[in-house]
C-alpha cells in the first residue's frame, strides 16, 4: 500500500516541483541572504570567538545553553542582548527566538486568540502563515500592498475583537516594499494593532542597518517588529520587538519560546558582534543602492525578480546560469502560484557591476 506522502512525492516529481538540497553553488552568488557579506566576513567570525571564549563559563561553559530559557537556558547575557538591540531598534523591549520561523509563529500565536481578526499580505511569508492558523483566530488577505482592498476588508470586519495588520517590509519573492506610513495610518484610523516583518530589511535598510521602519520614523506605531538575524546581520535566530507588555505575553504565551532549548553563547556572542559591525557598514549598503539602480524595471530593494512562467523553464535557466558560475535560484510553485514562476535575483555588497551587467545580459538577452 502507498503511503499517502509518497503519492504527493510522486505526484511534485511529474510536476517538476520536487524540493531537493544542492551543494557544491557556483562561486558568483546572487542567491544568498548575505546581503552585506557578513555571513562570510572572516572579521566577524574572529570577533564572535573571541567574545564567546571571554565571556564562557559556569553555565555558559559548554557547547548547548542546556535548556529553555525558563529553565536552565537562560543568562544575564542573553538579557543585556535583547535590551541593547530593543534600544538600538527603537524599542522598549524584545525577545529573542531561535529563528525567523520560531519567532512569527510564536508572536502569532501567543497575541491573536479565536476572537481575534489578522487581516494579512497575500505575499506574506509562510511562517505567518502557520502563525495565523495556530493562533485559531478569523484570518482576511488583502491583494499585495493594496490598500484600498485592506481598507475595505478592515470596513467591513464586525468583529469586536483584538484586530492586526501583518505585513513583511521587503517581500522575499519580488523584492517590493510595504507601503509602511499608509499602513500605519490604517492600522491607528481602524483600530488594528500592525506587526512588521523586517526579515529582508535589518542590516541592509534604514540609518545604520536599522530597518524601514526606523527609515520612515515609525518604531511608536508598531505593535511588533521581527527582525531576524541569518540574514543581512549574517548570524543566526530573531528577536520580537515590541513593548514590555508583548514581552511578557511572549514570554508566558509563545510555545516556540517556552518549549525549546535557548540560543546557545557561541549564538548569542555572533549576533552581539554582528550589531557592534553593521551599523558602520554605509559604504555597504551605498554600494548595494548602486547595484540596485543598475538593475532594468527594479524594485528598488536588493532583492529583484524575472518572471520565468513554468518551472521547466526556470529551472533550466538557473542550470544554464550555474554552468557560467552563476548561482541564482528559481522560486518555483508551489511556493508561488503556478504560472508565477520568478528567477530571484539577491544583490549583495560583495557583488561588483560587472557581474551584475554580465548576468542581466545572460537573463534578459
Amino acid at each position: 500500500m502507498m503511503l499517502h506522502f509518497e503519492k504527493q512525492l510522486l505526484k511534485r516529481r511529474a510536476l517538476g516541483n520536487l524540493r531537493q538540497l544542492q551543494v557544491g553553488a557556483p562561486p558568483i552568488d546572487f542567491s544568498s541572504n548575505d546581503y552585506l557579506g557578513l555571513a562570510r566576513s572572516s572579521e566577524l567570525a574572529a570577533e564572535a570567538l573571541e567574545e564567546y571564549s571571554r565571556h564562557r563559563g559556569g553555565v555558559l561553559s559548554g557547547l548547548c545553553s542546556t535548556g529553555s530559557r525558563l529553565l536552565t537556558g537562560n543568562s544575564i547575557y542573553a538579557q543585556n542582548l535583547e535590551e541593547r538591540i530593543a534600544a538600538f531598534h527603537g524599542y522598549e523591549a524584545g525577545v529573542l527566538f531561535n529563528c525567523g520561523y520560531m519567532a512569527n509563529v510564536g508572536l502569532l500565536s501567543a497575541v491573536a486568540h479565536q476572537d481575534s481578526v489578522i487581516f494579512f499580505d497575500a505575499g506574506i511569508h509562510a511562517s505567518t502563515h502557520d502563525g495565523i492558523l495556530l493562533s485559531r483566530a478569523k484570518a482576511l488577505p488583502f491583494r499585495h500592498n493594496a490598500m484600498q482592498h485592506l481598507e475595505s476588508r478592515l470596513q467591513n470586519c464586525s468583529s469586536r475583537g483584538d484586530r492586526f495588520i501583518c505585513v513583511e517590509s521587503i517581500y522575499s519573492t519580488d523584492g517590493t516594499e510595504a507601503p509602511l506610513p499608509h499602513l500605519c495610518q490604517l492600522a491607528q484610523q481602524y483600530g488594528a494593532h500592525l506587526i512588521v516583518d523586517e526579515a529582508h530589511a535589518g542590516g541592509a535598510c534604514g540609518p545604520e542597518g536599522r530597518g524601514l521602519v526606523a527609515k520612515h520614523h515609525l518604531t511608536e506605531h508598531i505593535f511588533a517588529q521581527i527582525t531576524t538575524f541569518g540574514k543581512a546581520i549574517g548570524t543566526s535566530g530573531a528577536i520580537v520587538l515590541g513593548s514590555s507588555l508583548l514581552k511578557q505575553a511572549l514570554i508566558n504565551f509563545a510555545r516556540s519560546y517556552i518549549y525549546t532549548t535557548a540560543p546557545a553563547l557561541q549564538t548569542l556572542a555572533a549576533i552581539k558582534c554582528s550589531y557592534d559591525r553593521f551599523p558602520k557598514m554605509q559604504a555597504e549598503r551605498d554600494h548595494l543602492q548602486k547595484l540596485i539602480q543598475l538593475f532594468p524595471n527594479s524594485s528598488r530593494t536588493h532583492i529583484q525578480s524575472i518572471s520565468i512562467q513554468g518551472n521547466a523553464a526556470a529551472k533550466r535557466l538557473c542550470q544554464e546560469l550555474a554552468h557560467l558560475g552563476f548561482d541564482v535560484r528559481a522560486l518555483l510553485s508551489p511556493t508561488v502560484r503556478r504560472g508565477h514562476e520568478v528567477l530571484r535575483i539577491c544583490l549583495h555588497a560583495f557583488n561588483t557591476e560587472n557581474q551584475l551587467a554580465q548576468l542581466l545580459n545572460l537573463c534578459i538577452e
